[in-house]
């Protein structure tokens, strides 16, 4: 599920981009820094350096300054700059960095409460056969994606009253589909929507989105739950007609007959109110089908007209979502109860008070500022054991003489429950004169008697046959027919059970309380709730298909893959080992949230290069539907390796995991390595493990590297990956060969082209907002990156009409030679991660700085160079060094930081794979996939 993480403060200054979601643990409270500093402090932990503040109006507007946020950059403590270059300040001093000649006070961390430290992250393998070997727990991975109740902050903590809900749970939708109140969709590009062959009739709604800052800009960031989980639609576009009948057809149900009668063209996907239809795929601009009526064999003309064309998540659709969704319940076998659905299977009964408690959900699809949301929430049905009869029975033996008035007060108003048809009727009145054997009409028009009714629609005999009958008055309503439905409904007390708590049960103190144990959940409890909802939609096929045919999906904690069709290839003499793996994946796939087959076992006479390979193919020919290969190899055979990697990679695209039997040895260590496979093979599969809030809107992050194979006289190979969602954890990847030493990318209009198309398809938008990190260009190359690479970067925006994002790219150096120490009173040591150097050893001519984002475990802290090349995006150098830093939280092959930005290293693994193993461009079929982990 899909965090949404608005800022929600208290007063102390904060540095949110702190705030990372890693494995098994929630993100940490920032710790206060001191006010006295007049800039603002570094990109992430770590010491601070500073001149002392001198009071004075400048330095206080400079701490305003620093404090200020701005929309587009929410929960990291930026503010944008003007319009004007940039320009590089040049204070006296830097920041995480002591040099020789340079003098600073430390500013020491205020006093503050110890907060608990990371559980021990989960660590990836760092390749397929060379698994890292740090034993590590495995508490829960939390995902950005989101999204389930997990970590949604709203409202403030300093101040009072947080921003909360302010909308009931069920709003029904739209009052009024007042069209000019609606928010609109963003524009689609021209050349995606319409062809030159069709008249021009649909309209695409839009609107300028308003922009106004809603948010406070005081206060500590905050962590929180919340009862929002977020929906993506992955359908393009919802596509609305205007149907009409000719001649006129009044019976509405003969109009959805008719309808339905072409599937075949309109598909089996539709949401029909009788005049308006709404659809998933695009018709004609003008459709015209025959129908014939049955009841006079008169020929009908429906003739279908486009005349919108509405974002996926458009008000309009909302209504009909809120439909599909409570389909979606009853196929859980979950029971309407009013506007909730509730599991009368799980009721709790609570025998001492006579109630049974049934647990549900209230739901509603409804959307905010970061998309399409499901409001769910826990609730809870008190269904009383006793029926409307028995309570006849007592009130009758405390009130004989004037039973029927006392009666008739205390019931009419009352909520009850049909327990054969799980209905909730209100109680009008009370027909004192009718009795189960009296008859009534059928709809068919046939007399028959209560008793006789629910005996054979039901199977129920009913005992107290001179019983009075409730009544409840419906509001009126038409039949499928279009039969305008009048009268009354009368309900068996018997049959009838009471709802809600007692008058006289909510005088007794033990007994609410007993009740409100099983009521009120702890925010524990409610999260394992909602969590169940999503795993018993996500496990229930019919269910996942009904969301899927209007393209929509609940996002999880964790975006796990299942393995339900794999196959694990091992010699004969490794199947021991092979064994206790397979048992071990099974054992920690629960509790990691991933469901998995048993592999498909195929055993191998020997361990050459051709039994290997003979055996895949045929195993892939036989079984299309392999999600992964898992092989098992003996000792280092780099060329058995490569072997495997050239056939799933290029020839017979599929994801692979190779193994070397040494690593999975050692019983010790067996579940760690399995917990890191496991993991591993759900991130090829497409899987996500975590997330980092970066609240820039609709951005793309692309990362770039350059190989040199020294096997093929250094031809260069680039890899390029770029992220295709909004949260930073879809990643599209592409490589790109290249003539001997020529290190600029000539091809990076064909993957920019792709990467942005598959950007549209997944969110439906391109991006407004570009950022490039470029690794592997020395100083002398700058100016060529600049005026070579970046035109062509600019040329792929004139594919799509009227788009102009605004782009940033960064020159990545590693390796470079300046190394960073922190000098305490008494030693030094190693600058902790997040140290940001920016003036005084920074470049003459560029916006550049320095930034150790990885723990350093020995040596000298060295730092990677980051060189801003271009940046029409206004990122300041506050922003810029905030995001690269978050960007080293992203590499899924390791729990903590890494040296550079995670698409940087992802890209550098792709190269080196195709370049020094596959020799040959990897299968578009996974490029979706990071399948070079």
């Amino acid at each position: 599920m899909d965090p949404i993480r608005p800022s929600f403060r208290a007063p102390a200054p904060a540095h949110p981009s702190q705030f990372v979601r890693m494995p098994g643990c929630w993100p940490q409270a920032p710790r206060p820094l001191n006010l006295s500093l007049g800039r603002a402090g570094p990109t992430a932990r770590g010491h601070m350096f500073g001149k002392p503040e001198v009071p004075g109006t400048q330095n206080r507007s400079a701490q305003r300054e620093c404090v200020g946020l701005v929309s587009m950059f929410r929960g990291m403590g930026l503010e944008t700059v003007s319009q004007a270059p940039l320009k590089r300040e040049m204070p006296s001093l830097g920041r995480g960095i002591l040099g020789r000649g340079l003098s600073a006070n430390m500013v020491h961390k205020e006093k503050e409460e110890h907060h608990p430290a990371f559980p021990d992250p989960l660590v990836l393998a760092a390749g397929d056969s060379k698994l890292a070997e740090a034993s590590v727990g495995w508490n829960k991975v939390l995902g950005r994606g989101s999204s389930d109740a997990s970590s949604l902050p709203l409202g403030r903590i300093a101040g009072g009253i947080g921003r909360g809900v302010d909308k009931s749970l069920w709003a029904p939708g739209l009052p009024a589909w007042d069209l000019q109140q609606l928010s609109a969709p963003t524009p689609l590009p021209g050349s995606l929507l319409n062809s030159p062959d069709q008249p021009p009739g649909p309209t695409v709604e839009h609107t300028e989105k308003e922009c106004f800052v809603k948010q406070g800009s005081k206060g500590t960031p905050q962590s929180l739950g919340l009862n929002l989980i977020k929906i993506q639609c992955h359908n393009e576009a919802v596509y609305q007609y205007h149907v009409t009948f000719s001649p006129n057809v009044e019976c509405k149900s003969m109009r959805f007959g008719m309808l339905r009668d072409h599937q075949a063209v309109t598909g089996n996907v539709t949401a029909f109110d009788g005049s308006i239809l709404y659809l998933p795929i695009k018709l004609q601009q003008v459709l015209e089908l025959k129908s014939q009526r049955k009841t006079d064999n008169a020929e009908i003309i429906i003739k279908i007209q486009l005349t919108k064309i509405l974002e996926p998540c458009s008000d309009l659709c909302i209504p009909f979502y809120n439909v599909v969704f409570r389909r979606v319940m009853k196929l859980l076998d979950m029971k309407p109860v009013g506007r909730n659905f509730y599991d009368p299977t799980s009721a709790m009964v609570l025998q001492q008070h006579r109630l049974q408690i049934w647990p549900g959900y209230a739901g509603s699809i409804r959307r905010t500022d970061g998309g399409l949301f499901l409001l769910a929430d826990v609730s809870h049905k008190v269904i009383r054991n006793d029926s409307v009869l028995d309570f006849m029975h007592a009130l009758y033996q405390q009130n004989k003489d004037n039973f029927q008035d006392e009666c008739s007060k205390l019931l009419v108003g009352n909520i009850v429950i049909t327990r054969y048809n799980n209905r909730t009727y209100r109680i009008d009145d009370v027909d004192w004169n009718k009795t189960p054997k009296d008859s009534f009409t059928m709809s068919d028009g046939k007399e028959i008697t209560f008793l006789e009714y629910y005996r054979k629609n039901y199977g129920i005999t009913v005992k107290e046959e001179d019983q009075p009958l409730l009544i409840h008055r419906p509001s009126e309503r038409q039949n499928k027919y279009g039969t305008l439905l009048k009268g009354e409904i009368l309900l068996l007390p018997e049959l009838s059970f009471m709802t809600g708590i007692p008058e006289k049960m909510k005088k007794d103190f033990r007994a609410m309380k007993d009740l409100t144990q099983q009521i009120n959940l702890s925010p524990k409890q409610h999260h394992n709730a909602l969590e169940c909802l999503i795993q018993r939609i996500s496990k229930n096929e019919t269910a996942n298909n009904e969301l899927m045919r209007w393209g929509l999906c609940l996002q999880k904690d964790i975006h796990r893959i299942p393995m339900h069709f794999w196959a694990l290839f091992y010699p004969k003499k490794a199947m021991d080992q092979a064994r206790e793996l397979v048992n071990m994946l099974e054992k920690i796939a629960g509790p990691i949230g991933m469901r998995m087959s048993p592999p498909a076992w195929v055993e191998l006479k020997d361990d050459r290069i051709e039994t290997y390979i003979r055996t895949i193919q045929s195993m892939l020919g036989v079984e299309g539907k392999i999600q992964v290969v898992v092989c098992i190899i003996t000792g280092t055979r780099d060329d058995l390796y490569g072997a495997i990697k050239k056939l799933c990679c290029v020839q017979s695209p599929v994801p692979s995991q190779v193994i070397n039997v040494r690593t999975i040895g050692q019983p010790a260590r067996l579940r760690s390595v399995a917990q890191k496979i496991l993991l591993q093979i759900n991130c090829k599969l497409g899987g996500e493990l975590w997330g980092v809030d970066i609240p820039l809107k609709q951005l793309m992050v692309i990362g770039m590297d350059v190989y040199h194979d020294p096997s093929r006289g250094m031809r260069s190979v680039v890899g390029f990956v770029a992220s295709i969602n909004l949260t930073l954890t879809k990643w599209y990847s592409r490589v790109v060969f290249q003539m001997p030493h020529q290190e600029i990318v000539d091809s990076l209009k064909m993957c920019l082209v792709s990467a942005l198309k598959k950007f549209y398809e997944v969110n439906h938008c391109l991006p407004e907002k570009i950022v490039v990190y470029r690794d592997g260009v020395s100083d002398g190359q700058l100016k060529t990156v600049a005026k070579y690479e970046i035109p062509q970067l600019q040329e792929c925006f004139e594919s799509f009409e009227n788009y102009q994002p605004k782009m940033t790219v960064f020159v990545v150096q590693k390796k470079i030679s300046t190394n960073l120490y922190l000098a305490a009173p008494e030693h030094f040591m190693t600058p902790l991660p997040g140290t940001v150097v920016d003036h005084t050893i920074t470049s003459c001519e560029w916006v550049d700085f320095y930034l150790l984002a990885h723990h350093v475990r020995q040596g000298c802290g060295i730092p990677t160079h980051y060189i801003c090349v271009f940046n029409t995006a206004n990122l300041s150098p506050d922003h810029m060094q905030r995001l690269t830093f978050k960007l080293c939280h992203l590499y899924w092959n390791w729990p903590g930081t890494i040296r550079v930005p995670a698409p940087c290293k992802y890209a550098h693994k792709l190269a080196f794979l195709s370049g020094q193993i596959l020799h040959h461009e990897p299968s578009i079929q996974l490029c979706e996939n990071l399948f070079f982990l």
